[in-house]
């Protein structure tokens, strides 16, 4: 993560000072929330231990605008804030790009794959792994093939967690991006029921 809160202002003039990363308050980002949702249902069912992942707002270099939107960039972190890789809003809304894409299930996967890779790049985990071939997973439309390529676009499908499989050729969608527990063994299944049924009960 690197990010300068102070800016130069030209030759002569002294630093500006600009507002630090921060955490999204809920409702600012409904579409990037939503999905992050879905994403961090997988990531309590895979990773138990693992507390919610977050998204940061880091403002733009420049003077802050009054609805806090205009040139920010969100991205997916870990609840220390620490995040990796590339924001999943629009870089460019000068373009005409929405601040948040209108296609949900393009949001869901753009939200899923910064997500995998802040844990892989910053826990050093692979995440999330297949059950069957014990080998990570990656975020796409449903019903791609092997040699599918990202933003290919007549895949219209909902996003899944797909895996190579094995050398033979087995690849496959595991799930749907949320409904990872559903693939898990019956045993771990049994005991993230428990574990939702006791924080429910701490509520």
């Amino acid at each position: 993560m690197n990010y300068f809160p102070f800016v130069g202002i030209g030759p002569g003039h002294d630093w500006q000072h600009f507002s630090e990363p921060r955490q999204v308050q809920g409702g600012q980002w409904p579409k990037l929330e939503a999905a992050l949702a879905v994403v961090n249902r997988d990531l309590a069912a895979t990773l138990p231990g693992q507390d919610e992942l977050i998204l940061m707002l880091v403002p733009s270099a420049g003077p802050m605008t009054r609805d806090a939107t205009d040139g920010d960039q969100i991205y997916v972190a870990l609840p220390d804030g620490r995040w990796q890789g590339n924001s999943v809003n629009a870089c460019d809304l000068e373009e005409g790009d929405p601040p948040e894409p209108d296609d949900a299930a393009l949001v869901l996967s753009v939200v899923a794959d910064a997500a995998q890779e802040t844990i892989i790049e910053l826990l050093r985990q692979v995440w999330p792994i297949c059950s069957t071939h014990h080998i990570g997973m990656h975020p796409r439309p449903a019903g791609t093939t092997d040699n599918w390529y990202q933003g290919e676009t007549d895949t219209v499908g909902p996003p899944v967690w797909w895996c190579r499989g094995n050398r033979h050729g087995t690849f496959h969608d595991v799930s749907l991006v949320g409904e990872l527990a559903a693939t898990l063994p019956g045993k771990q299944r049994r005991a993230l029921r428990r574990s939702e049924r006791k924080r429910d009960r701490r509520r």
